[in-house]
């Protein structure tokens, strides 16, 4: 398993997907960006590029990650937190080695990405 999904990021995931209008799969990555030079991307897709993208079930869910974006996040653990200011996804990923203080972007010892404005 490339990614991990804890319970509450699960149902999270599920309760999104089911107030799509189309069938359509988790996809989690990377792109270049950030104060650090990379940045987590997720959203919903309705294609796969079978050589481009790799396609897996993590607790029911039909998650695609792109091939060359799996050394930077295998390992990587998705959770949904509800505080009083609402809810939101957290990402630990073991790789990263540096964040950014405002959280939205980070390193890897390997990958260092194109750093550009937070």
């Amino acid at each position: 398993m490339v990614i991990h999904l804890t319970e509450s990021a699960s149902a999270r995931i599920k309760e999104m997907m089911e107030e799509e209008d189309r069938d359509v799969f988790f996809r989690f990555g990377v792109k270049g960006g950030g104060c650090s030079g990379l940045s987590y991307s997720l959203g919903f897709d309705e294609e796969i590029d079978d050589k481009l993208d790799l396609q897996e079930e993590v607790n029911g869910i039909p998650v695609v990650v792109r091939k060359e974006d799996i050394p930077i996040i295998e390992g990587t653990t998705i959770d949904y937190k509800e505080n009083l200011m609402g809810g939101g996804f957290t990402i630990d990923n073991p790789k990263a080695i540096y964040s950014c203080g405002c959280g939205s972007s980070f390193r890897t010892a390997e990958v260092a990405g194109t750093p550009g404005d937070c």
